[in-house]
């Protein structure tokens, strides 16, 4: 790689034919097979411009997570991926660190009381409830399903079998893997209510069926790709058409999925804590896996961001660390050069198997101290040294964004 002074990126080589790639990954690792994975994505012809990498990046499926990839004509299902729309949500509170209950675990009891979390391994690939989905939804989740309906009944008109997903039960719950709600300090002590969710078991479903839609016209069509999982559909077919539709569904759903459970955590906490208080004093509700239309170096292009968020100039984000590391609210600076996008975490050195290998509950007890949270067997591959430095990672980025806000976890719940 070349070192670029001016902008703080570096261009990582590879075919002459390909577009270059430009990686803010400076002091932090990157994998040679994501490295693989962005010189093979690089080589589509449809691809625009340049690929954008951010710090937080390690490899996915089909694409690399933490990289943002313009194209013109086409859409890479798999590059947004089957957790369309995931993201984060954070609302800041009147209330202080004095505020807190004594016992942090009645709060943590209340939270998982309030927004169904998780996955039984027994209905994890089959239909109907599972743990983490709602018995009996409440009001909040009926509103919140108004809004999607009607929608959702237009997309199973023309893909009946995407009905039989969860759809309806799961909105306003939390789900399982890196997906969390926290009870954070800034760095005044005042108390930030913080949520990292998407669109679940539907969007699961809305990305997995048009995954396979797009390998069936590769193959129909007879299209040689550098990796199978880097499919497409073309601008102008009816599949790409109900893509669209149906991925900005999806990440409509991911959205108010997030407003809702924020709407439920903010009941659970004022069950706890008496005293009255007021939030969304400052919100932010942001995507990090998801396609839009945008304006870049004078066209308009598809922006697929998987795992990077929107840092337009002015415009708020936020970016998680781990269980035992800080997070960021920051304000983008709008950098032309990352399609105005920074990070969406710290991002993954290992898998989630080596961690478990790698690791012991003694070791997770030692790197969350402090943090009221679950500490056993069932979370160690999200135990904080499976993930990057998150301060390495905003140094990287530091010509992305500006922090306003650094927010240590007091109370965290995983699926």
């Amino acid at each position: 790689m070349r070192r670029m002074e001016k902008n703080d990126y570096e261009v990582l080589g590879g075919p002459t034919a390909s577009r270059p790639v430009k990686m803010w990954t400076r002091g932090v690792p990157v994998e040679p097979e994501a490295k693989e994975q962005l010189s093979k994505l690089a080589q589509l012809p449809f691809v625009f411009h340049h690929v954008a990498v951010m710090p937080d990046v390690h490899v996915g499926k089909g694409s690399t997570i933490g990289s943002v990839i313009p194209t013109l004509g086409a859409v890479i299902p798999a590059a947004v991926g089957v957790d369309i729309g995931c993201g984060m949500m954070a609302a800041k509170t009147t209330l202080r660190a004095d505020d807190l209950p004594d016992n942090l675990g009645r709060l943590r009891s209340a939270i998982e009381q309030a927004v169904p979390h998780g996955m039984s391994p027994k209905t994890r690939h089959a239909k109907g409830r599972d743990v983490g989905s709602w018995n009996n939804p409440p009001p909040t989740v009926d509103a919140g399903w108004a809004r999607l309906k009607n929608e959702f009944d237009e997309i199973c008109r023309k893909y009946p079998k995407l009905r039989h997903a969860n759809h309806y039960k799961h909105l306003g719950t939390l789900g399982s893997g890196n997906h969390f709600v926290e009870v954070c300090l800034d760095e005044e002590n005042f108390v930030w209510l913080m949520l990292h969710s998407g669109s679940r078991g539907v969007g699961n479903a809305i990305g997995t069926h048009f995954i396979e839609l797009a390998r069936q016209d590769m193959r129909r069509h007879m299209v040689n790709l550098p990796d199978q999982d880097l499919a497409y559909l073309e601008e102008g077919t009816q599949h790409y058409d109900d893509y669209v539709e149906a991925v900005g569904w999806a990440q409509k759903f991911a959205r108010i999925n997030r407003e809702v459970m924020m709407q439920n955590l903010i009941h659970a906490v004022r069950s706890v804590i008496k005293k009255p208080f007021e939030t969304h004093v400052e919100a932010v509700n942001c995507h990090h896996n998801y396609v839009q239309r945008e304006r870049h170096f004078g066209k308009d292009v598809l922006i697929t961001r998987k795992g990077a968020v929107s840092a337009r100039e002015g415009e708020l984000g936020i970016i998680p660390g781990s269980m035992g590391a800080r997070s960021f609210i920051v304000r983008g600076k709008g950098n032309p050069e990352s399609f105005n996008s920074c990070s969406h975490g710290a991002g993954r050195v290992m898998s989630r198997t080596e961690a478990k290998r790698r690791f012991t509950v003694a070791d997770q007890e030692r790197a969350t101290r402090g943090v009221e949270c679950r500490k056993d067997e069932g979370v160690i591959d999200e135990i904080p040294m499976a993930y990057k430095d998150i301060d390495a990672v905003m140094h990287a980025q530091r010509e992305l964004v500006d922090v306003v806000h650094t927010l240590k976890q007091v109370v965290c719940v995983k699926g």
